[in-house]
């Protein structure tokens, strides 16, 4: 199934674009969709920790299942006054 992925700040920087799209095997999970990226760009690694995550636009925990056509977003800790 194929899924869409966006990135934030650093995320971005790292990947290079704001968006992609990913195929993912069916009864994929977020993890699955952040494990993969993390494979094809190992400088995201340093933010495993500290991401939050949405699952088209509802914050969503590393575990949420997803499906076809869903869009994923992935936002680094953000800092300001």
């Amino acid at each position: 199934m194929r899924v869409t992925v966006r990135l934030f700040a650093r995320l971005r920087e790292i990947v290079g674009a704001n968006e992609l799209t990913r195929k993912i095997p069916i009864d994929s999970t977020v993890i699955v969709v952040w494990n993969d990226l993390a494979r094809e760009f190992p400088d995201l690694m340093a933010y495993q920790n500290s991401i939050s995550t949405a699952v088209n636009t509802e914050y969503a925990r590393m575990d949420t299942a997803l499906m076809e056509g869903d869009e994923i977003a992935f936002l680094p800790p953000v800092s300001g006054g």
